[in-house]
């Protein structure tokens, strides 16, 4: 019984070692969890459908660029008139007599008579097919129109940023819980062996009349809870690495390779109270001047929009084609909006008030992140200070089961003093395992708040 011990004592001072030695700075590599945190960037189905918006934003911005280029568009028309309007021409009566006298000068039927003609007003027959070129010379409302598009542009770039950065949070929360899990698996499966080998010696022990039947029981009542602390950790760790996966878009009973950590996070002269570089400003930011372009829009009338024009085309009576029936059109056009009833006005007054809004907003906003980012960092302090006790308990614990161990081993200590040393030393593993993770958990929750994580 006591190699056996001895053995187990020496797994736990191993155990105490790396967890002692995690007491730096944060420049350890997680290389795997750089790698996942890619993958979640890559095959996220959120972040697709964000693309997918911003490249609808995109095409928005190249078919605002496109309203400067010229536009060719072909039409035609054909007509089949018949009555309406007039205009009735004297033919006859205006060169009738005429030809007669010529004819009888000429002693010939030269010149024939001509009967009186109404022409119809309506084109019968007719057709008109032409190629118009168009292009604005200049339109205020299309400079306009197009600023507020690459804003948007701007705007959905943010918006993604803004997804990203919450769903790395998310991967790195779920990582360090999945670990914290495993490692809690760890440490109820080395002392349920630790248990059960307390049990089957003190049976022994009791048949040999060395032991009470109290240490049995003691000893059993721990096998059953250290039993069944494992299986809630063992379905604790399939709930952490489904969750992971999930984030990762991947099989949800996929295994996850785990870094080593051998440092602790600490904040660095980088994070301070700044969170100038927080999506949700850069946002509110491009939206301001969105409506400042808004604004301009809706004064754009003031200025007059000045179009061009060029037709070439061909117009007959019945089909013809030939050089009498082609032409050319070319043209300018300018227009003017002189009176709308005040409509443009309350257009302009719409958008300051909302440039307004937007700046109390933002100034709301920005407090809110600083509260955010300095309660973060308390909480990164307090979880920090739970660390170093829980490794200040945990090098207590080890120390009085050493001592308890020494003593069982000289018959000076009965097994439930060691028992209790004992348990003291499995709750301190597990509180050192928690607060470790803590803190990693709360340094991503600052890196958030910040925006301090550097988004490829």
């Amino acid at each position: 019984m006591i190699s056996f011990i001895e053995r187990k004592s020496t797994f736990f001072n191993r155990f105490a070692f790396a967890a002692f030695v995690l007491v730096a700075n944060t420049a350890s590599a997680q290389e795997h969890l750089n790698l996942y945190i890619n993958q979640a960037l890559q095959a996220n189905q959120g972040i697709k459908q964000q693309n997918f918006q911003l490249e609808k934003s995109l095409f928005a911005l190249k078919e605002a660029k496109g309203m400067f280029l010229p536009s060719v568009t072909f039409s035609t028309t054909y007509t089949k008139a018949d009555g309406g309007r007039t205009i009735d021409f004297p033919t006859g009566d205006l060169l009738n007599q005429t030809y007669s006298t010529l004819n009888q000068l000429t002693g010939t039927n030269s010149f024939p008579q001509l009967e009186n003609q109404s022409i119809l007003l309506n084109p019968d027959n007719f057709y008109d097919a032409k190629f118009r070129t168009s292009m604005p010379l200049f339109n205020a409302e299309l400079i306009y129109n197009k600023r507020i598009k690459q804003q948007q542009v701007e705007l959905q770039r943010a918006e993604i940023a803004l997804y990203k950065r919450e769903l790395i949070k998310d991967v790195k929360t779920a990582y360090y819980q999945y670990a914290k899990a495993v490692n809690a698996v760890t440490i109820y499966q080395s002392s349920l062996q630790l248990v059960e080998e307390g049990k089957r010696i003190n049976t022994i022990l009791l048949k040999n009349e060395k032991a009470n039947r109290t240490a049995v029981i003691r000893s059993e009542n721990e096998v059953f809870r250290i039993n069944a602390a494992l299986t809630a950790a063992l379905e604790n760790r399939k709930s952490a690495r489904a969750y992971f996966n999930f984030l990762v878009n991947r099989p949800l009973t996929d295994s996850i390779v785990l870094d080593e950590i051998n440092v602790l996070p600490q904040m660095d002269s980088e994070t301070n109270d700044e969170v100038g570089k927080r999506e949700e400003l850069l946002k509110l930011g491009i939206a301001k001047e969105i409506d400042e372009n808004i604004t301009g829009l809706s004064k754009a009338y003031i200025v007059p929009n000045v179009n061009t024009f060029l037709d070439l085309g061909s117009q007959a009576f019945d089909w013809k084609y030939n050089d009498k029936t082609r032409y050319y059109l070319f043209g300018v056009s300018l227009s003017w909006n002189i009176f709308s009833a005040g409509v443009n006005t309350y257009k302009i007054k719409q958008a300051r008030a909302e440039q307004h809004s937007l700046v109390e907003q933002t100034d709301y906003i920005e407090d809110q992140l600083k509260t955010e980012l300095y309660v973060r960092k308390n909480d990164f302090q307090s979880a920090l200070a739970q660390y170093n006790a829980a490794q200040s308990q945990l090098k207590t614990a080890e120390t009085y089961y050493n001592d308890e161990l020494k003593l069982y081993k000289e018959g000076l200590a009965i097994y439930i003093e060691l028992l209790d040393a004992q348990n003291q030393l499995i709750n301190a593993r597990l509180d050192s395992n928690i607060a470790l993770y803590n803190t990693c958990i709360s340094y991503a929750a600052i890196e958030r708040a910040s925006a301090s994580f550097n988004i490829q």
